[in-house]
Order: structure tokens, then sequence, then C-alpha cells
């Protein structure tokens, strides 16, 4: 499947955001992964343990996570920034 990108100068990405992707771009996407089975494994541990407060905030970075590893992964697949196609 080839997805069809113009280059539109408006829509580039800042000094910021492209530094940021270039550094997480060098973790592996599984390290997002492992942190969210880590942080269900510990927000278990917790609610049982009767910490609940704390084992829902735990339990809240889930999500998040595994959206950063999600996003980390589109980025090294398809990359933040259009290239030109070739001919």
């Amino acid at each position: 499947m080839e997805y069809s990108t113009t280059a539109r100068p408006e829509h580039s990405e800042g000094t910021v955001a492209r530094s940021i992707e270039e550094q997480t771009a060098k973790l592996p996407s599984d390290v997002f992964l492992w942190a969210a089975l880590t942080a269900m494994a510990g927000s278990a541990v917790l609610q049982i343990s009767g910490r609940k407060q704390v084992s829902n905030f735990i339990g809240e970075w889930v999500p998040t996570l595994l959206i950063l590893g999600l996003y980390n992964k589109m980025v090294k697949i398809l990359g933040s920034e259009p290239r030109p196609q070739t001919a």
C-alpha cells in the first residue's frame, strides 16, 4: 500500500518535534509495550495491597504508554515528514 502525500510547508514539523522523534526512534517499540505491562502489573499489585489511589494513578499510565509506542512505531514506518515521490 502506498500513501500519497503532498509536502506542504505549513504542515512541516518544528525543530523540537523533529529532534524528539530522532531520539525516540532510537528506542525499540518494545520499550513502550513493556513499560505499559509493568504499569499494569504494578497497578494490580498496588490494588491488591489496598493502595487504591496510587493503583489508579499508575493504571492511568497504560493507555498513554501504548499510544506513545504506537506513535513511535508509526514514525519509524511512515516517517514524520512526507517525502517527495520520485517517478
